[in-house]
């Protein structure tokens, strides 16, 4: 499975925990703390096997938080009917814009 598939994997159990979490009130729902539980284990699991695999833990950690907060963000307001402003879609347009720096910075040494 290559680095960026992995990192994928590692993204989405990240943001499902990170929903989770949010759901579980407090670890007091069985369910949603249960997948709190899983969702971080194969999260950081997924993401040491990216760091094995060769990817920068500079660019791997940097797509990997921006990816789920940007994802998390998404999921708030659309599912979760948590509110939106200006000043938090231009955070989030400069959290991704830090990381397609990153990624270029990278890309170039």
């Amino acid at each position: 499975m290559g680095a960026y598939l992995l990192l994928a994997l590692a993204i989405a159990a990240e943001v499902s925990a990170t929903v989770s979490l949010k759901l579980s009130e407090g670890f007091s729902k069985l369910g949603p703390s249960v997948v709190v539980v899983i969702g971080y284990a194969v999260a950081f699991v997924a993401l040491s096997y990216v760091l094995k695999m060769g990817l920068p833990i500079g660019v791997a950690y940097a797509i990997w938080a921006a990816a789920g907060v940007a994802l998390v963000a998404i999921v708030g307001v659309v599912f979760l009917k948590e509110p939106v402003n200006a000043a938090m879609i231009a955070g989030l347009a400069l959290v991704i814009g830090g990381v397609v720096l990153i990624e270029l910075g990278s890309a170039s040494t």
